[in-house]
Order: C-alpha cells, then structure tokens, then sequence
C-alpha cells in the first residue's frame, strides 16, 4: 500500500485556512522544531459551558480521526442502548436430556458479547455443568448468526493477524480468540517448556525453540511464532533461548472464532468432568430448540470504560454491531450501524457532512472526521443524559489508560480526561481539560504528518493542553 498521507497533506495546504493568530507561542514553536507545517494539523478549543471556540486552526478540514473515532460510537452506544444494556450468550438442546446427558447436538449462541473473558467463559460452561448436564452425545455447534459474517480478514489492515488489535468482531468472540504463549528453560535443563493458556483444543504446537548458553540478550532470547493465514490453529515456535532467561510471555490472536470458542469449551467442559466425544458444526439456532442457559455480560457502562481507556478496536466495531442488532435487527452489519449512528447525530443537532466512520474503531485509512465535528461532539456528549458514564471511560491525564505514561506532571489527574489515537502517519488526541480558572475545555488536536506516530505528534498536543490547563 501506498503511503496516503502525503498526498493529504499536500491537498491541506492547497485548501486549508491560514494559521490561527492566537496559536499559543509553545504550540508554534513545537511546529517549527519539529518541522511540521501549519496545514497538516487540526486545532479546536471550545468552552463546552457555552460553546465558544477560543482557539482554532484548520477546524473544518477532514482528518483521520485515528481512535479518538471510537468516542462516537461509545457515546452513541450509551444513549441508545442505556449503561445497564447487557449482551447474551446462550446453549440450546435439540434433544431431550435424560439423566444429564443430552441425546443430540449443543448449540452456543454468540449475543455479541465484546467481552468475554475466558473467566467468564468458564463461569458460562461451569453454569451449564450445574444445570445438570453431564455428557452430550451429539455435535457443538456455533451459532454466529447474530452478526453478518465479516466480509475482511484479521490481516488486511497490516498483515499481522496474530496481533490482538487485529480481532475482527464476531458473534461469539471468546477471549479476544488470543491465549498467552508462555516459553522458558525446562526444569530439568534438557530443553524448553511451552505453555498456552488457554488451551482450545484443536490447536496444534511444533516448539522447535532451542536451547543454547550465555547471557540471556540478543539472538539468545529471540523467540518467533509463526502462524499462517490458511492454518490459524498451527503454531509454529522457532529460535532461541538461554538457559539463563526467565520465563517469556505474549499473546497471540489463533484459529478462527468459532474454533476457539469451540476449542475452549471443550476443554472446560473436560476439566470440569463433562464428556464429548463429538465435533464442531457452525449453524443458527434451530427455533423449537430447549434454552439451557443465557449468561449475561458485563454491562455497557464496563465495555464503553474499556473501549476508551484502552482503545480496543475490537470492542468499539462490537459496539457498531450491537446499535445494528438493536435497532434495524439481525443479522446485524457495520453499514447499518453506521447508518443508525449518523441518523442518531442528527436527531442531536449534530450534522458532519465530512465524516467517514469506517468501522468504528479508527483503525482504518477511510474513516474521516474535522476537528470541529469532534468538539462538538465532545461537547454534546458532556451535555447528555449518560455523560458520568461517558467521562469515566476517558483516561486521565499521567494515572490510567493510553495517557498512563503522559502528564505525569499534573497534580490533579481529572484535570485531563481524554482519548487518543495513533496510526502511521497520525496522532490525534481528544477530550476534556479543565484550566486553572475551572471551566471546562473540549481539546481537539489532529496531526496528520508523515512519522506524527513516532514521537512527531505528542509534543505539538501537550503544547496546546499546557496552554489550556492556564487558562
């Protein structure tokens, strides 16, 4: 793929307005140390109490929002689905069960859940154990049916499917479909151990990792995995580790999604003493079907926190899907959450006629949005009905989240509330700063620069939210 950002940057300075008068001195100097023109960034500062805009630049010029995408479709998760709204995950029976065993299939039934833990996971199986049920003699079968199948892969975006801000949604996504591979020297000084937790069964382990002597640095810890497309349940650990090395641990996203959750079930229900012997099928539901069981998530309030703080692309794309489900029915798909999500805007006297919102999650080269557009945004969402829910879920300044490692200065952490957002080329970050005089400012600042991710962006962002924190 060809770099696109250039191109967008040499289209900003043909279009984009001059340099605002009032730009702080810090903010203009960050500017030309860092060689960055006037055109390839969004500045916008508005009172949310009133509205008024006191700084601005380039505030109506379509950017890559990044993740700072993700607080539209949280905000709007919240105010058309309500903070207690809950996903449901649920096992049917297509046969009668006598004296706990079940005489036909199993049927698990994705509700979307954007976050279901292998603990709950385990509380889910555990559950149906205490039903009663014992032994099930037919098929599992996964029903995704909830959602319409993703018509893209894990690796389209950079080729790193394995990588867990990869995961596509699904109906049933069970543990973000990622075990921690854990790699060390063997007790007993012969070889090297490997574990996998959790362990879906299906996956398949070739460790051909060895072992070697010295000091536990360069090609002595280097360890690989190796994972294709066509074989996303074959893991293959090749390198080496030093006898002197401790224990090394990465996550990885493996198999498909109805594989894991298949693979993991099984292997709970076995250590938890039920019997199988069957296999995997993929259907719906059949409708005279027995319900079992309905687990329930945790709810949205908890997803909207953890989407934010932690900018799970993931979850966001989830949330897309849900307002989908909820509202036009199912199978549910991104473009009729999207779709519902721009409708919603209006209904809030929000029209941006520029945005693009991708999947949500803006972890995509389409997705578009303005400075401006997401100041008022911002400010609509502080206005609302759910905004404690919506504020907890921004990370604060130097204590939690993405801005754990940034502002660490600030005495008063809730001063900073914000989200960013990072890709090749683009660094964004977007929130709420209080300034010393205790009003409260929607903070929006886009930079989309060749290198912005490496280092370009941040201190043209902190530049502009020390001159906020003094006002």
């Amino acid at each position: 793929m060809r770099p696109w950002i250039p191109f967008l940057a040499l289209a900003a300075w043909l279009t984009a307005p001059a340099l605002a008068d009032s730009l702080p001195p810090a903010t203009r100097a960050a500017l030309t140390r860092l060689n960055v023109p006037e055109a390839a960034i969004s500045i916008v500062v508005r009172d949310v109490a009133d509205g008024r805009r006191v700084l601005e630049l380039n505030p109506e010029f379509p950017r890559s929002p990044a993740s700072t995408m993700k607080l539209l479709p949280t905000w709007a998760a919240l105010d058309l689905l309500g903070p207690a709204y809950a996903w449901k995950t649920r096992a049917y029976a297509d046969a009668p069960v006598v004296k706990g065993v079940l005489k036909g299939n199993l049927y698990l039934q994705g509700g979307g859940d954007p976050l279901l833990t292998i603990e709950r996971w385990w509380r889910f199986v555990n559950d149906l154990r205490q039903t009663g049920l014992r032994s099930i003699e037919g098929d599992i079968v996964i029903d995704q049916s909830r959602f319409v199948a993703q018509d893209e892969r894990p690796e389209d975006f950079d080729g790193q499917f394995w990588r867990t801000y990869n995961v596509l949604p699904d109906a049933l996504l069970v543990n973000w479909q990622s075990s921690d591979f854990t790699i060390r020297p063997a007790d007993d000084g012969q070889g090297i151990d490997l574990a996998i937790e959790p362990f879906p069964e299906g996956l398949v382990i070739e460790n051909r990792v060895r072992l070697t002597s010295g000091r536990c640095v360069g090609q002595n810890r280097r360890v690989a995995y190796g994972i294709e497309p066509e074989r996303p349940d074959h893991v293959v650990a090749t390198g080496k580790l030093s006898a002197s090395c401790g224990p090394q641990t990465q996550r990885l996203a493996i198999m498909e999604p109805a594989q894991y959750a298949w693979g993991t079930f099984v292997t709970l229900w076995r250590q938890l003493g039920g019997q199988f012997r069957g296999g995997m099928l993929r259907a719906p539901t059949p409708p005279n079907a027995r319900l079992l069981l309905t687990h329930e998530s945790e709810p949205l309030s908890e997803i909207v926190r953890v989407t934010n703080k932690y900018s799970s692309n993931m979850m966001a794309r989830s949330l897309v899907l849900a307002i989908a489900a909820e509202m036009n029915g199912t199978p549910a798909d991104t473009v009729a959450g999207e779709a519902t999500i721009v409708g919603w805007l209006r209904t809030r006297g929000l029209e941006f006629p520029e945005l693009v919102i991708g999947n949500g999650s803006g972890l995509s080269r389409e997705a578009r949005m303005s400075a401006d557009s997401m100041a008022k945004l911002l400010a609509g969402a502080r206005a609302s009905r759910f905004a404690p829910e919506f504020l907890t879920s921004l990370s604060l300044g130097g204590l939690d989240g993405t801005l754990q490692e940034r502002f660490r200065e600030i005495d008063d952490p809730s001063r900073i509330r914000m989200k960013t957002g990072t890709l090749r080329d683009v660094s964004t970050i977007s929130g709420y700063v209080t300034g010393r005089s205790g009003k409260v400012y929607a903070v929006v600042v886009f930079v989309n620069h060749p290198g912005a991710q490496n280092g370009v962006g941040e201190p043209i962002q902190a530049s502009v939210i020390d001159w906020v924190l003094k006002q």
